[in-house]
């Protein structure tokens, strides 16, 4: 029964940082009007690691450090995932839209599975196989359909999204490695601090047109350091814990769902038929990539901080 109710928190902290996750599209789309894309990463995760640092230091069970050549590589995890990722996110966000945003990243776990593939030499099933090129016409139609919308504004955006998950998926097989044997407040605080501090130095080349952001501007960077940035990492660390990577993935995959309904509610965008069939597509073709035979001992998953991430 206890291991049934671990399993059910599990999941449901997964959904929970879809959702937050999902939302971070639609509602960096707003912050966009007051702040540009790399200041928006520097605030978000500054206060972010603020916040990280305080959990460490007043936990009544701390951690031990991790050695030196840990933290490096956990630091270098967090300068790929989160200064590299989010600034060709948000630049793409700009550049694009909320919706496509959230339909491209549909398409994330796939080209980890595709990076995987390559570096680990592991077999790819053939449900697998259809399911990367199934995603990929899905990725097509979409970023397609926002060339026909908005020019090529708006189908370079699409494609810094895609860029940004490859870079994603150079993410997720560094950390699988970077943070053992440690927590998830432990793990994220340290790539907080490595992205925070890459971004703090990104936003240096936006320096002339820094202007103090407004109430509503504030209050919405504040959600996406506390909600996006705290909350969804540690809730996807905390039930990637009692789950298998490829089950945690399937449920990221509402990530699309939950982040279109956001861009249609908070932004007002309109989704085109052939934008929901992309995305559509998109979606069949990450379910069918995360299929998997059934073995008759499921090994517990190695801690792989995310998506957004799917990871926003």
């Amino acid at each position: 029964m206890d291991e049934r109710r671990g399993r059910a928190w599990a999941i449901c902290a997964v959904v929970a940082a879809a959702l937050f996750w999902s939302s971070s599209y639609a509602v960096t789309k707003q912050v966009l009007a007051d702040v540009g894309p790399l200041s928006i990463g520097a605030i978000r995760f500054t206060i972010a690691a603020g916040l990280l640092a305080v959990m460490v230091r007043v936990r009544r069970n701390p951690v031990a450090r991790p050695e030196a050549r840990q933290r490096r590589m956990i630091y270098l995890s967090g300068l790929l995932g989160i200064t590299a990722y989010f600034v060709l996110e948000n630049i793409g966000v700009e550049l694009s839209t909320a919706s496509d945003a959230s339909l491209i990243v549909a398409t994330y776990p796939l080209m980890t599975m595709l990076l995987e593939l390559v570096i680990f030499r592991t077999r790819m099933p053939l449900p697998r196989v259809g399911g990367v090129l199934l995603a990929t016409v899905g990725a097509f139609l979409v970023v397609r359909n926002g060339a026909e919308v908005g020019g090529g504004e708006r189908w370079l955006g699409d494609v810094l999204l895609l860029f940004g998950g490859l870079v994603w998926a150079g993410y997720n097989v560094l950390a699988k490695y970077a943070g053992r044997g440690q927590d998830s407040v432990n793990l994220t605080y340290y790539q907080t601090v490595a992205g925070a501090a890459g971004f703090l130095l990104a936003s240096c080349l936006e320096i002339g047109d820094w202007q103090s952001p407004g109430g509503t501007a504030w209050l919405l960077l504040a959600y996406l350091a506390v909600a996006c940035s705290v909350g969804g990492f540690l809730l996807y660390n905390y039930g990637l814990r009692h789950m298998t990577s490829s089950v945690a993935v399937n449920i990221l995959n509402l990530v699309p769902v939950f982040g279109v309904l956001g861009a249609v509610v908070i932004n007002g965008e309109t989704v085109r038929l052939p934008q929901a069939f992309g995305g559509a597509i998109i979606i069949a073709g990450v379910a069918l990539g995360v299929v998997e035979r059934r073995t008759a001992v499921e090994k517990p998953a190695i801690v792989e901080p995310v998506s957004a991430g799917e990871r926003a």
